[in-house]
């Protein structure tokens, strides 16, 4: 845990030693990155707060090369390193590779600070001798890596093997080196209102809080606008929580049942609902997949399904670390959203991933007739299924969504 204080100097934590806890509590505990964060950086003020995020945040995204460089000039294997020095050398070797603003004796020293607060003196010079290495080409060693098949690219733009080969496979080598620089750089900020999605700078606090707007991608607002929800209708939001799309689609004049299983997240969604004040979005506690029968004949149901999240990977710094498929829960609420909608009415299957055995292959897999929505949001069209949307970040600035109508 890290202290309130620092040991020497009965200081505050500094933004690096709060990036380090969070560093460590990713790759030792399996924290997620941005809870972990919210509970270590209470107290730091705003641009302390900011550094250690970008710190703590891109440590955690970039491992992979960040790795590779420590094993090379540290010529020792990480699998060998005490969880401490392995935190401290990445954190420092972030610095040194990636950012501009931070002097290199800076990070160096600082780094080998940290390894000595956490009482291990005789791992001071080894930490040292290896960042005071990297400081002398870390940048050139990164950049000389190659990038010309997926396992190189995977190592070089910093994911895991499987989500390399699967967008050289679906989108081909060039569009997929896009795609991994693209998720590396910062998600834009958006939020929805009642004039349309609006692109900033900053949220303004006061615009959450006076139910003013809602953050949500430009990609999550075409979801919810595919839906097509018109007022009067009644409409099954599937997986609601937060409720961006489910008061997406109460502003519209539609009646909203949202379905969310946890009950901490279903209070969080009510608040949300109340907040902006969609009193036509009534909460249902329950598992999407065991629903009560009474709760039937929609005129439409959105599934906005649970998945890996590979279209949003740059705005979850851990996730590509831990995300994994889930087309069999995908299909299963597909199935349920089939049983609960009326003959004649539809179904909007949308997924943050980019990943065809989630998005266009269960679709395929329950034999509804799709709406053509590529005619209806052409800057969004699929491309390879044009009947289907597809935003891609690297070529429509924002988060990556795939959205399918279907056919009752």
């Amino acid at each position: 845990m890290i202290p309130t204080t620092h040991p020497r100097t009965g200081s505050p934590p500094t933004a690096r030693q709060v990036a380090y806890e969070v560093v460590r509590r990713v790759f030792e505990e399996g924290a997620y990155a941005d809870r972990a964060f919210r509970a270590l950086s209470e107290g730091l003020d705003p641009r302390e707060r900011a550094f250690a995020m970008q710190l703590a945040y891109g440590t955690v995204q970039r491992v992979r090369p960040l790795d590779y460089a420590i094993e090379t000039r540290g010529r020792r294997p990480l699998r060998k390193l005490d969880p401490p020095v392995k935190a401290a050398l990445r954190l420092g070797a972030y610095q040194l590779a990636y950012l501009d603003g931070v002097p290199a004796h800076a990070a160096v020293n600082e780094s080998v600070e940290l390894v000595r607060a956490a009482g291990l003196e005789r791992a001071v010079a080894f930490t040292n001798a290896v960042l005071r290495r990297l400081s002398g080409g870390i940048r050139e060693l990164l950049d000389e890596l190659p990038e010309d098949s997926p396992a190189a690219a995977a190592l070089k733009h910093s994911y895991p093997d499987w989500v390399a080969e699967a967008w050289w496979r679906e989108l081909g080598g060039e569009e997929a080196l896009a795609l991994m620089r693209a998720e590396n750089e910062p998600p834009e900020t958006a939020v929805r209102t009642p004039e349309g999605p609006l692109v900033v700078d900053e949220i303004p606090e006061e615009w959450i809080q006076e139910g003013r707007a809602w953050p949500q991608s430009r990609g999550s607002q075409l979801a919810g606008a595919a839906v097509g929800a018109q007022k009067g209708e009644r409409i099954l939001d599937l997986c609601a929580a937060p409720g961006g799309k489910a008061t997406q689609l109460a502003a519209a004049g539609a009646s909203v049942v949202a379905v969310e299983k946890h009950p901490g997240r279903a209070r969080e969604l009510e608040e949300n609902a109340a907040r902006l004040g969609a009193t036509n979005v009534a909460v249902l506690c329950a598992d999407a997949l065991a629903l009560p029968p009474d709760v039937t004949g929609f005129d439409r149901v959105l599934v906005d399904a649970p998945c890996s999240g590979l279209g949003v990977l740059n705005s979850r710094p851990d996730l590509r670390w831990r995300a994994e498929p889930l087309p069999e829960l995908q299909l299963g609420l597909l199935k349920v959203a089939k049983e609960r909608v009326r003959p004649g009415g539809s179904i909007t299957y949308a997924a943050c991933t980019i990943h065809a055995p989630e998005n266009e292959e269960v679709v395929d897999q329950i034999g509804l007739e799709p709406d053509d929505l590529g005619a209806e949001f052409p800057e969004f069209r699929h491309p390879r299924r044009p009947e289907f949307l597809l935003t891609l970040p690297h070529v429509h600035g924002t988060s990556g969504f795939f959205v399918a109508r279907l056919r009752a």
